[in-house]
Parts: C-alpha cells; sequence; structure tokens
C-alpha cells in the first residue's frame, strides 16, 4: 500500500494555459473542502437531516478524475457524494438546498447528502447502498456500448464495497462484455471504522480486482497531479480500447466515517495516525507548489479562499431561505 509521502510535482516551465489549470484544480479542491466544512455547521445546528458524509482529505480523487472527462461521459457515486457533483459544476445553492431538504434542492429535497443526483451535469446519482452504486455504472457502461456511444462511466466507490458480492458479479460481466467503465476504489484504509486488513485478506485490492480480464493499477489519491495524470492515461485507454480498468486510490479521510464520528477520530484510528495523513494534504501540497513555482501568490490565494467562502455562505442563505417542499410532492416523481 502507498503509505510514504510521495514529493508533489512541479509545476514550474508550464504554460499559462496549464498555469490556469492548475490554478483551477486548487480552486475546486478548495470549494469542496469549504463546502462540506460549511455542511458540518450546518449539521451541528440540526439543520442537515439523516446521515452526513464529508469528503476532506479525499478531494484529489474526485477532481483529478472529472477534469478529465469530456460532455459524453458519466460519474456514478457513493454516499460521499457532494465532491463528485461540486467537481462536474453543479450550483452549491441546489447542492446545500438539497441537504437541508429544499425543494429548490437539486432532487426537490428528496435526495439528501447521500442521494445527489444531476443528470444536466451527467452526475447519475450517489447511492446509499454498499456497493450498490457498482451494479448502476456497470448497467451505464452497458448502455454505452449497446448504443455505441464513445462515452466511459466513471464508478467511485469505498474499499468496503470489495466484499460485496454484487461488484464481483458486475467485473465479470464488465470484463466479458468490454465495458467502458472505470472503477475506482477511494481506498481511505477503513470501511466505515473497520481497517482493511480487517475486512479483506488481501490488502492490495488492485490485485484483487486483477483476475477479472482487464486492467488494474494502484494509484497515490493524495497528489492531485498524480491523480490527474493516472486519469489521463486510464481514460484515454478505456476511450479507445473500450475496455474496463480498475483504478485503487489510496486516499485518507480528516473525519470521521459519518455524522456520528464526524469531530472524533472515533476508537480505531489513532490522533497520530490522522495528523500524519494530514502532512499530505491534497490541498496544502498544491499550494506549495502554486507559491513555490511563482504561479500564484499567496495574497491571491487568499483572495480566491475569500470569494469562495462567501459563495459557500451564500449558498448557505440560499438553503436556509428556501422553501420545505409542500406535503403534496410525495406524490410527484413517483414511477409504480
Amino acid at each position: 500500500m502507498l503509505k510514504t509521502k510521495v514529493k508533489p510535482k512541479t509545476a514550474s516551465k508550464t504554460t499559462s494555459k496549464e498555469k490556469a489549470e492548475l490554478i483551477e484544480l486548487y480552486r475546486q479542491m478548495l470549494l469542496i473542502r469549504r463546502f462540506e466544512e460549511q455542511c458540518n455547521v450546518a449539521y451541528r445546528q440540526a439543520k442537515i437531516g439523516g446521515y452526513l458524509h464529508l469528503y476532506i482529505g479525499q478531494e484529489a480523487v474526485a477532481v483529478g478524475f472529472i477534469s478529465q472527462l469530456q460532455k459524453q461521459d458519466r460519474v456514478v457515486g457513493h454516499y460521499r457524494d457532494h465532491g463528485y457533483v461540486l467537481a462536474l459544476g453543479s450550483d452549491p445553492k441546489a447542492v446545500m438546498a438539497e441537504l437541508l431538504g429544499k425543494e429548490t434542492g437539486l432532487c426537490k429535497g428528496k435526495g439528501g447528502s447521500m442521494h445527489l443526483y444531476d443528470r444536466d451535469k451527467n452526475f447519475l446519482g450517489g447511492y446509499g447502498i454498499i456497493g450498490g452504486m457498482i451494479g448502476i455504472a456497470t448497467g451505464v457502461a452497458f448502455k454505452q456500448r449497446y448504443m455505441q456511444e464513445d462515452g466511459v462511466t466513471l464508478c467511485f466507490f469505498g474499499d468496503g464495497s470489495m466484499n460485496a458480492g454484487l461488484l464481483h458479479e458486475c467485473f465479470n460481466m464488465a470484463g466479458l462484455w468490454d465495458l467502458p467503465v472505470i472503477y475506482i476504489v477511494e481506498n481511505n484504509k477503513y470501511a466505515m471504522g473497520t481497517a482493511l486488513e480487517h475486512h479483506s485478506s488481501e490488502t492490495n485490492l488492485a490485485k484483487r480486482a486483477s483476475v477479472y480480464g482487464f486492467p488494474s493499477k494502484q494509484i497515490d489519491g493524495m497528489d492531485v497531479l498524480s491523480v490527474r495524470a493516472e486519469a489521463r492515461e486510464v481514460i484515454k485507454h478505456v476511450r479507445e480500447k473500450r475496455e474496463p480498468y480498475f483504478v485503487e486510490a489510496i486516499t485518507y479521510r480528516f473525519v470521521g466515517h459519518g455524522a456520528a464520528d464526524i469531530t472524533d477520530p472515533g476508537s480505531y484510528r489513532t490522533k497520530e495516525e490522522l495528523e500524519e495523513w494530514k502532512e499530505r494534504d491534497p490541498l496544502e501540497s498544491l499550494k506549495a507548489i502554486l507559491v513555490g513555482d511563482g504561479v500564484i501568490s499567496e495574497s491571491e490565494l487568499q483572495t480566491m479562499d475569500d470569494e469562495i467562502k462567501a459563495i459557500v455562505k451564500e449558498a448557505a442563505r440560499f438553503a436556509d431561505e428556501s422553501a420545505d417542499p409542500p406535503p403534496d410532492a410525495l406524490f410527484e416523481d413517483v414511477l409504480a
């Protein structure tokens, strides 16, 4: 497993376009981070009902992969899904309103935190069932192959899903039928509170997935530049070869699994481990490159941060002031 601190790639000798792309990567990760921090506040204020699973620490995975997509591609994710829709360009106001269960939300307040959906941005859902998104994504990829479309499907899930029976059925079908799907396991070391070595006899998940007849690899999920480079090659491969690919992104969440332990590392991991991983914060690593190579100044980054905080504050205000869905909305959009 990737554990050692990897020296960040340099951004020197880049063109103006490339520098703009690096700044945008940072901006997207910062938006996710600040949005998630506000979600934590809203949850503590009892404004968000149900469960809440934050993406803090894992931003590089979503941003790195989604930055390489084209308009015909699709994304399916798990219940830690706020980062995906924000990276895809969903309106933060509509996302926050959905978390608060308001009628102005992405799903009219019916999906909540775990079940975001934005068809216009090609996000086909976050799913609360462990491994459930894998069947959906495999079906989407089958449609892309059947209709001879050029798109690929990204499927994000956690390491706990590696033990779901549906995953192995879908991997077998995807390998058998050469489906254009990229399975991305975000290995943050813990399935809820269970360490990887306590639920998987083989802790190299890329190795576990290598038996289904398609490529697999393990990557550093804490370095957005590394993720972006790997994503570019993997997506290109799947688009051209029209076959599946499995990626194990080694990452780490800086908060607890969900609302129950969101402010405490919990008894299943040590504070020392948490602090060690925070030294590899994807935001701080990219910030060091941007400033060190003169791509952007500290003051410009602070201005960006202030602007993003204002966006998130406005999203919170919009959600607070939006109306709850009317009672008769229970009978809308129901498929029987």
